[in-house]
């Protein structure tokens, strides 16, 4: 066997470039470790203007580069700082132009509080379905209420806020302290109860109750779970008096914030929700006092200028009393100017139907009727004189045209009628040889026999 020379064992391995083995590193990285849970402390956090976030995560014996990228650490809804211990679900991977192997994170939690949270959301979604958290049950909160309650540790930083707070605002105010603890084991169920009996005995006091501040100061979600149990949820929404929740910081929420009737972003905050300021009030007084002052002017210069107004229009009662009496006579004049008139009228009226009357009189009337019945008589037999004159010219004249038509006048003037059977012949293709003709002539009448007939016109003859 003959050995191999260095250059041929040289030229048989594989030899890749440090971008061919980032990127293959960054394969193997991804494919066989593609989700993992890291629970470490957050360090060299920075946050650049492209809204990523980039860190360290580490514990007391290592550390790994991470990001997390805009799209997913906008859904974290805590503080991340230097030194907060997380838990965070990543992939792994390695940034090629180093070589740095790091995690992509999509998801972070406060570590140690997986538990905590997934009860909280389980809650808060179960209340959420039996409607605890809808708008219609939300009791209004009185402004000023002359008596609240306040529950909350008696030794804590929140009482001693809402209580500066008020006393400066609303020094009359009147506030009962139901202490209770706000952490621990008995913490909600002593918060709970003492909601229960603040409603039970609202209407034993002088001055009731008309409100309620359920919170405490700040802290971690442990410190403030007691306002996340159910009892103390369903206490709030059974009560009568209206609850404000003031629990934590501003980031914080509670169970208790969903449920109650007002949320306050922190206990100083509810007694600034429930009260307003006392010297804010003292210089809207003024302002009203010098409204109201000056309404007041006002009207007094409207009144004197109404008033003067009035006087100018007022006259003394015997002016006026002239005026009337003036005007009276006027009127009395009128009406007797009216009434001559009036009667002057009729009077017109009168003569022209009396000479209407005389001139329709039956007398007269019939009189003449009379001297025309007369003038007729007299003319009557004149007229019936003239009438049968006429009358006999005009039959004279029609005689005479009716004797010129007449057929015995033409027969007198030598003209005959020829007649067969009695019937007149106008031709003589009416006639044929041997007929017996009748002729008629102006006196007498004599018969022939035809023995020629001549079918010619007469003036052709």
């Amino acid at each position: 066997m003959i050995k191999k020379t260095l250059l041929d064992r040289l030229s048989e391995r594989d030899i890749y470039t440090v971008t061919e083995l980032n990127s293959r590193a960054k394969k193997l990285l991804e494919k066989h470790f593609s989700t993992v849970w890291v629970e470490g402390e957050i360090s060299n956090h920075s946050n650049p203007s492209s809204g990523h976030w980039y860190f360290t995560l580490k514990d007391s014996g290592a550390q790994v580069r991470c990001a997390m990228f805009k799209k997913d650490n906008q859904s974290v809804k805590f503080k991340v700082a230097q030194g907060t211990r997380v838990v965070a679900r990543a992939r792994m991977s390695l940034y090629e132009a180093r070589g740095d192997y790091q995690l992509i994170v999509e998801h972070m939690e406060p570590a140690g509080i997986g538990d905590l949270q997934q009860a909280f959301e389980a809650l808060k979604k179960l209340l959420d379905e039996e409607g605890l958290f809808a708008p219609p049950l939300k009791k209004t909160v009185p402004i000023n209420p002359a008596h609240i309650g306040i529950i909350t540790s008696p030794t804590g930083a929140a009482i001693r806020d809402i209580l500066a707070i008020l006393k400066r605002r609303q020094p009359a105010m009147r506030i009962t302290l139901y202490p209770v603890s706000v952490q621990g084991d008995k913490a909600g169920d002593e918060i709970a109860q003492a909601i229960a009996f603040a409603n039970r005995i609202a209407e034993r006091f002088q001055t009731p109750l008309q409100a309620l501040i359920v919170g405490r100061g700040g802290g971690s979600l442990e410190d403030l779970w007691s306002f996340n149990q159910e009892q103390v949820a369903r206490a709030i929404a059974a009560s009568k008096l209206p609850v404000i929740s003031a629990v934590g910081h501003e980031i914080d929420f509670t169970i208790s914030d969903f449920v109650a009737d007002l949320r306050a972003p922190t206990p100083s905050a509810a007694a600034e929700l429930i009260s307003t300021d006392q010297q804010e009030q003292r210089q809207q007084l003024i302002s009203y006092r010098q409204w109201l002052g000056d309404m007041a002017l006002q009207q007094l210069r409207q009144r004197q200028q109404q008033l003067a107004h009035l006087k100018k229009r007022l006259r003394h009662p015997g002016h006026q009393l002239q005026i009337y009496a003036q005007r009276l006579d006027d009127l009395e004049q009128r009406i007797l100017r009216a009434i001559t008139q009036r009667l002057q009228q009729q009077r017109n009226q009168l003569d022209v139907k009396r000479l209407e009357l005389q001139q329709h009189n039956p007398q007269r009337q019939l009189n003449a009727h009379k001297e025309r019945l007369r003038q007729l008589r007299s003319q009557l037999p004149k007229l019936i004189s003239s009438n049968i004159t006429s009358r006999r010219q005009l039959l004279d004249t029609q005689a005479l045209l009716l004797n010129n038509l007449s057929p015995l006048a033409v027969l007198g003037r030598g003209y005959s009628i020829s007649k067969q059977q009695g019937r007149v012949i106008t031709d003589s293709q009416q006639l044929k040889l041997g007929d017996t003709v009748t002729t008629e002539l102006a006196k007498g009448h004599f018969k022939s026999t035809i023995v020629e007939i001549n079918a010619e016109k007469a003036d052709k003859a």
